[in-house]
């Protein structure tokens, strides 16, 4: 392929490579290591999202980037920015090749597998059948495997791709020689079941179901992986779409609708309510209410007039607006913002997988003890044939066949049972995280709380009805699109039932709402707009409205007829079940810590109500990925539960990322744990779903390596009897199957 000559800018370039042809996470770590190995490169590889963040000094180029990757035996080239109009199922199912493997390898491996293993479907000619069935699946089916082996054999390396090449082949090939140089292929040849131990020459024996069945299991591990790993990019896809398409330019008197890519600083747009702002700017015309909560996490609209600044993406919840573009393109924060979720992943060290980790001592350990045997019972003068068999029983009996089900099928069933209970695990490599997490940071709004304002409270002065109130205040609220207003209306009309229709009404900008109802002359809104009326609070509702914005609620006064009649009490409730979660999420070990984008006041609120003792009030998408970094510095493992926009990046910096689904995609995707109930007590559960799963996944690799090991002695003596071989290996299979259903009786907490 054809390499870029792009140079580096300063002393301190960055780039991002995109890179191919990794196969496990032992793959990510060589190509680290020789990128790290050029002077003046650092640099992190991601084998979850196959991308390499590389720093260089001046005097590299990133042609020589991408020309060590590719001597290192993979692919490397600058990836295209993600583009919002490229849908997902516009583009190629990346899957197919490897499903099509899949497909083939598990059609033709069974009959193999119950032929060899059942003495009375083993007809005439039965050996050469499975030799037929079995040679596609080791062959074509088997090719990722015996491609990456020699690959890596080609730059002096050994992963389990090694071990299931060496494996399948050589149980393939000794099958061949067998069947065609020895006994094996002679008709009516049968393969007894007997439960005995003795030195055979091998002649007689094939290693088709072991050759076959490897393959099969290996690749739906791989599947699995691979689908799991898919949709890497999209959280920067749906942070992308967030945004407006299109966009009323005004030109001269003229209103012009174009797609929001042909903005350029100085525009000016029109934004009407319910639309959404299509970039970074300034009011210049009009006054309304914005639902800034997607980007800040702030509950409370934001008021917002001529000379204030508003962020693309947010929608406009009121008025008219003209706007002037002041940031467009890559420097809008939307755009930023994504930029923070892409560093933060590729920041994440790659996932080690278990298997991996072992096989980077496993495989070469079995290598070499397959050649010892070779040249132990060659110098013990037992012949060529009865060396080559017990070194080709080695390789056999240490061939991961339950290894290949130890992952896949815990993490299928956990993942089942976890969906039913509205958790999803995206892959194995968020199941490590949670043994080790400590401390989980919550996101306030739509997490904790509701994510909506709710009318919380109403506070009457004497001899006022609290009915009469909610029935005018709300029928006046209720003419109104403002979301303060929204909440009232629907407060009163829960408590009260059908509104009347006001008489007259006047939206007045910025101070609340009047009008007549029901012959009453009625105001509702800030203290200011009665003041401006000369009506002032009796001391009571003066205390009430105090004590609601102390605990950071959103005060509403209301008075008729010329008199103060109530205060009402607006915020984004905590939800029901939020103190219960913060119980059981100590109760793991866990310390729980408040993050939000709100004022002080409502933090603080909220974190009395729910039990937590830390709070981080006032910060912005960025600042939050600050905190959760300056926790991680601090040696603490942190898991991050959220649902907005704005918590996307802190998900994808946090150790384990755990999103609301009731939120954004754009936090689902950047988050490793979906909750897709919209209930906080599932993170709980979640965490300890997922521990429950990673408990058996060692099991099962533990239990698949002891079986190695324990056989590997017997394969060495040349003891092992190719039945005895096949059943243990079975039931080594169905021993793992069997501990990862018991995944299927986890139960919530009650």
């Amino acid at each position: 392929m054809s390499t870029p000559t792009t140079t580096t800018p300063g002393p301190a370039a960055e780039v991002e490579l995109a890179i191919g042809g990794m196969t496990c996470a032992s793959c990510a770590a060589r190509i680290e290591k020789k990128l790290n190995r050029m002077d003046g490169v650092t640099a992190t590889v991601n084998y979850a999202t196959e991308k390499a963040k590389v720093t260089f000094a001046d005097g590299v180029q990133v042609a020589d980037l991408i020309a060590t990757v590719e001597a290192t035996g993979y692919t490397a080239e600058e990836p295209a920015p993600p583009a919002p109009e490229a849908h997902e199922e516009q583009q190629p199912d990346e899957l197919r090749p490897l499903r099509q493997r899949l497909i083939t390898a598990v059609v033709l491996s069974v009959p193999v597998i119950a032929m060899a293993m059942v003495p009375a479907l083993q007809i005439q000619y039965w050996q050469w059948l499975s030799l037929t069935l079995a040679a596609p699946v080791v062959t074509y089916a088997g090719w990722p495997f015996h491609r990456a082996a020699w690959t890596n054999a080609r730059h002096g390396a050994a992963t389990m791709d090694t071990l299931i090449s060496v494996g399948t082949s050589a149980a393939f090939l000794w099958s061949l020689w067998a069947l065609f140089f020895g006994t094996a292929g002679m008709p009516g040849m049968t393969h007894p079941f007997e439960l005995t131990i003795a030195r055979s020459d091998g002649a007689g024996n094939i290693y088709l179901e072991a050759a076959a069945g490897v393959t099969a299991f290996i690749l739906a591990g791989r599947y699995f992986e691979a689908r799991s790993k898919r949709k890497a990019g999209a959280a920067l896809r749906a942070l992308l779409e967030l945004g407006a398409k299109d966009v009323t330019v005004l030109r001269g008197d003229r209103e012009t609708r174009v797609p929001v890519g042909d903005l350029r600083v100085g525009d000016r747009f029109l934004v009407r309510p319910g639309e959404k702002i299509a970039t970074d700017g300034t009011v210049v015309e009009g006054t309304s209410a914005v639902d800034a909560s997607m980007l800040t996490g702030e509950s409370v609209p934001v008021e917002v007039g001529v000379g204030d600044p508003v962020t693309g993406a947010t929608l406009n919840a009121g008025g008219r607006l003209v706007v002037e573009a002041t940031r467009v393109g890559a420097d809008t924060q939307l755009a930023r913002m994504a930029k923070l979720v892409e560093d933060a992943q590729n920041g994440k060290a790659a996932a080690q997988r278990l298997a991996d980790r072992i096989s980077a001592v496993f495989v070469p350990v079995v290598i070499g003890l397959a050649l010892a045997t070779l040249g132990f019972w060659l110098g013990n003068g037992s012949g060529l044939t009865a060396a080559f068999t017990a070194a080709v029983a080695v390789l056999i009996i240490a061939c991961p066949c339950a290894l290949g089900l130890a992952t896949p099928t815990a993490l299928m069933v956990g993942t089942g049972r976890g969906a039913q209970l509205g958790i999803l695990i995206k892959g194995p490599e968020v199941l490590e995280t949670t043994r080790k997490v400590d401390t989980v940071v919550l996101d306030k709004t739509g997490t904790v709380t509701t994510g909506r304002m709710t009318l919380l409270g109403v506070h009457t002065a004497d001899g006022t009805d609290e009915a009469d109130v909610l029935r005018l205040a709300g029928a006046l609220e209720h003419a109104s699109e403002h979301p303060i207003a929204r909440a009232v209306a629907a407060g009163a009309a829960e408590r009260v039932g059908t509104l009347p229709t006001p008489e007259d009404f006047a939206n007045i900008a910025g101070l609340g709402v009047q009008g007549v109802v029901d012959g009453h002359a009625v105001l509702v809104g800030r203290e200011k707009l009665l003041k401006e009326w000369a009506i002032e609070l009796p001391a009571e509702l003066e205390r009430a409205r105090h004590e609601a914005e102390a605990a950071g609620r959103t005060a509403i006064t209301v008075a008729w007829d010329g008199e103060a009649r109530a205060v009402l009490e607006v915020a984004d409730a905590v939800k029901e079940t939020s103190a219960e979660a913060i119980r059981r999420l100590r109760a793991l070990g866990l310390t729980p810590i408040l993050l939000t984008g709100d004022n002080r006041a409502v933090a603080d609120a909220v974190a009395a109500e729910v039990g937590i003792d830390e709070v981080y009030a006032e910060v912005m998408p960025e600042d939050k990925v600050d905190v959760v970094k300056r926790l991680q510095a601090e040696g603490r493992s942190v898991a991050m539960v959220g649902d907005g926009v704005n918590d996307a990046a802190a998900l994808a910096q946090a150790d384990l990322g755990l999103a609301m689904g009731t939120g954004t995609d754009a936090a689902i995707e950047a988050g490793d744990l979906t909750l897709v109930r919209g209930d906080l007590r599932a993170a709980a559960d979640a965490i300890r779903l997922s521990r429950r799963t990673l408990a058996t996944i060692k099991g099962n690799l533990f239990w698949a390596f002891a079986y190695n090991v324990a056989a590997l002695p017997l394969a060495a003596a040349g003891l092992l009897n190719p039945m005895i071989a096949g059943a243990a290996m079975a039931f080594s299979s169905v021993f793992v199957v069997g501990n990862s259903l018991r995944l299927r009786g986890f139960k919530a907490a009650a």
